[in-house]
């Protein structure tokens, strides 16, 4: 069973009385060993409510932040279940529809004219290889209401807007798809990173267009319709301003393997 080494540290002014969700944690189906949260503002502890979502999605909850200075770590050792998940009746149905980054309806011919008469497996890495092909990675290229349609007439993005198109392409061909938030072991510069994920013959395969990071030793920390669903931080109340994120994610134990995008691989 593989393990992995992973943290995130954030410093953060609050500038008005804040409310803040936080998406850091591996999601709950994971075993975790030695897992630590701390937040603090001008070195004082932090109250917070953790509330469970989607597929083990866990968020940390904290209300009535007072202006200061935050600092906030997360940390945990992680092993994977042995078994992949499987699509839900209820999923089939959540993840076709269009959603605010993932704007299906809007680029359906263009889905279809770009990806022409495939199906099943060749349709899910067709996906993915179409999006690494024709995009560039640029860092800060794209803008947070940039949807799918904004990236596919730009050409240009980050992870988010990678597996934001690829999502899309596949609901265009009615392809239940959603985003997932992850820690990626290899993954250069080292950062939160997010992948696709596309139900196929009743399990869910992961697909990163970016093709920057080994799928296989990834840890899934949110899963959504989109990254409106996973973003590692959403200030509901106030304003924060984010100087500084350090992540990092380490395999234990064994050597990262090459990722093929030509085969599927299955997130735990």
């Amino acid at each position: 069973m593989t393990t992995r080494q992973v943290r995130a540290e954030f410093d953060i002014s609050v500038n008005a009385v804040a409310d803040i969700v936080l998406s850091l944690a591996p999601a709950s189906h994971y075993q975790l060993a030695d897992e630590q949260f701390a937040m603090t503002i001008n070195g004082t502890p932090m109250r917070y409510d953790v509330v469970e979502g989607p597929v083990g999605s866990r968020y940390h909850l904290a209300k009535g932040l007072p202006v200061g200075r935050m600092s906030i770590s997360y940390a945990a050792t992680v092993t994977s279940p042995a078994d992949p998940r499987l699509v839900t009746p209820l999923e089939e149905i959540e993840y076709v529809r269009p959603s605010r980054y993932c704007d299906a309806d809007r680029l359906l011919a263009v889905a279809q004219a770009e990806l022409g008469q495939v199906s099943g497996p060749d349709l899910l890495v067709a996906a993915a290889q179409w999006v690494n092909q024709h995009l560039a990675y640029v860092s800060g290229s794209s803008r947070p209401v940039d949807s799918a349609l904004d990236t596919y007439l730009n050409r240009q993005g980050v992870c988010r807007d990678f597996a934001h198109l690829v999502i899309t392409f596949l609901r265009a061909y009615n392809i239940p798809a959603r985003l997932v938030s992850v820690y990626a072991p290899g993954l250069s510069p080292m950062d939160f990173h997010a992948v696709a994920e596309a139900a196929l013959d009743g399990r869910w395969q992961a697909l990163d267009a970016t093709g920057l990071a080994p799928r296989d030793s990834m840890v899934r920390i949110a899963t959504g319709q989109d990254t409106s669903d996973t973003a590692f931080m959403t200030v509901t109340r106030g304003f924060v301003a984010l100087h500084d994120v350090q992540v990092t994610a380490v395999l234990d134990g064994a050597e990262l393997t090459a990722d093929d995008p030509t085969q599927l691989v299955a997130l735990t």
